[in-house]
């Protein structure tokens, strides 16, 4: 295999998996615990619960783009690195703002008008996805930068979902953990019912993940080296400004600028043919690509943040499942993407994506023909664990392959991908809290039927949209053209 393909040691794989834990950790209690937290636990309505889950996909969208942006055009903080640079930027960002997210509004009672708690979440809501998007972009970039190879892109994307899945397990055992603890302490009959008095309950989880989140981005940030990959590109000495050449340009007498391509010489394009921020907008493929991105991400976070709200108020079950039902669905998914790489190398990328949503499927028509399955949602979950465990990991792969050897702009295509999902999930969500027919800050027995739907819709009827991106995938292959010359996916041209 030649160097420009070999894939990272294994402790730098390692290093870089654990580099999104915190702000997986944080994603799992946001999308799973966030409408529970404030519509049952504190008392907001579902409208003003829905605007809080708004402001942040909003903040997050729009703050995504435009740090992909500043993440390609900045040099980064000296020899640091310009992603590790934001990564720090936003880890330091998410730490100090998540724990008062889930915790009371300080200084607040019983007769603090509801608008000056909106106004009291909503400022530690912008910089938590602030420092969200920053981690998340930087993090993702630094994919096509690392590794070269298709199949070891695969590999780190899957590695990056096993700790994104390692990351969910946590949060769900710690929540069970604690329901448990709480359950000991409440000598209330009703204890079985969301309430004010699960406040700490949420509080003490928040603090959990932001300093086992902390501890493992400290590791990403020793372990991983951003300047040096295998086979890579030059470096800039520290004061003189010389650049040294890595050893695949030792061999073959190439010198490679900081932005060039991780190709060889002979796969090289001009550095005139790199694309920009505005090209990429005219490429028929970036939209194919996020529109398959934002429909998986729409299956994958809608049914995270309704699942709670579905065994609750649909199935009927104690408050424990919320975190045993997610449990099971992340160790589901934990498990098929060790498979990942070895299913995607032999069928292919798309095939694999269609596997996951015909799981997907299976489990919205489950859920849409038995309305009480009651223990039957065990095997449910496992469906959609699996199913969505897959659609993430290659159309993440697949976003890479769109990159390729732009790397130069990577954050970008990153950014604008994630700036879709983003505001699709945020009016989703809002669109969904305002067809909600309970209007008071409980819930009405309209519930059990509004929550059905919900996640058949978020399932299966987001899935077709899913099943029609790959399509024109299908039939239009991800590929970039440069000033009129199609070019694949590995920047070859095509004849």
């Amino acid at each position: 295999m030649p160097d420009t393909e070999r894939s990272l040691p294994a402790l730098q794989r390692l290093s870089y998996a654990v580099g999104h834990f915190l702000n997986d950790l944080c994603a799992s209690m946001w999308f799973t615990y966030l409408l529970v937290f404030y519509h049952s636990v504190l008392g907001f309505n579902n409208t003003n619960a829905g605007v809080l889950l708004l402001v942040g996909q909003v903040a997050d969208g729009i703050c995504t783009p435009l740090i992909g942006y500043e993440s390609d055009q900045t040099p980064g903080c000296g020899n640091y690195g310009k992603r590790k640079t934001w990564h720090l930027v936003g880890t330091l960002s998410v730490v100090l703002s998540f724990s008062f997210i889930f915790n009371q509004c300080l200084g607040c009672d019983a007769n603090t008008p509801p608008w000056t708690s909106l106004i009291y979440f909503m400022p530690f809501i912008v910089i938590f996805q602030f420092g969200w998007a920053a981690t998340q972009i930087s993090h993702l970039s630094l994919i096509p930068e690392l590794v070269t190879c298709e199949h070891a892109k695969v590999e780190l994307t899957a590695y990056r979902y096993a700790f994104t899945v390692i990351a969910n397990i946590t949060v769900y055992a710690f929540a069970y953990l604690l329901f448990h603890i709480q359950a000991g302490k409440d000598q209330d009959p009703l204890s079985d019912a969301l309430g004010p008095a699960d406040i700490p309950v949420f509080r003490n989880l928040a603090l959990i993940v932001v300093g086992l989140g902390t501890i493992f981005a400290v590791f990403f940030h020793l372990g991983t080296s951003e300047r040096r990959y295998p086979g890579a590109r030059e470096e800039a000495g520290p004061e003189t400004g010389e650049r040294r050449k890595t050893s695949v340009e030792e061999e073959e007498g190439a010198v490679v600028g900081e932005r060039s391509p991780l190709l060889s010489p002979s796969k090289r394009a001009s550095s005139s043919s790199f694309l920009q921020w505005k090209c990429w907008l005219r490429q028929p493929s970036f939209y194919q690509v996020a529109l398959l991105y934002m429909s998986t991400r729409l299956i994958v976070n809608l049914s995270q943040t309704y699942i709670s709200m579905y065994l609750i108020h649909t199935l009927g079950l104690p408050k424990n499942y919320i975190a045993t039902i997610p449990l099971v669905m992340y160790v589901s998914g934990f498990l098929s993407s060790f498979i990942m790489k070895p299913v995607s190398k032999g069928i292919g990328k798309s095939l694999t994506y269609f596997v996951g949503l015909v799981l997907i499927m299976g489990f919205s028509y489950w859920v849409l023909l038995d309305a009480k399955m009651g223990q039957q949602i065990f095997g449910a979950a496992v469906l959609l664990g699996t199913g969505s465990a897959t659609i993430l990991v290659i159309s993440l792969a697949m976003t890479a392959e769109l990159i390729a050897d732009q790397t130069q702009s990577g954050a970008f295509v990153y950014g604008a991908m994630s700036f879709t999902d983003k505001l699709a999930n945020g009016i989703a969500v809002m669109l969904i809290q305002t067809l909600h027919p309970c209007h008071s800050g409980g819930c009405c027995p309209a519930c059990v039927w509004f929550y059905h739907y919900i996640m058949v819709i978020v399932t299966g009827g987001v899935a077709i949209i899913a099943a029609l991106a790959l399509c024109s995938i299908l039939i239009w292959p991800i590929k970039i053209r440069l000033r009129g010359v199609p070019v694949t996916s590995d920047a070859t041209p095509v004849n």
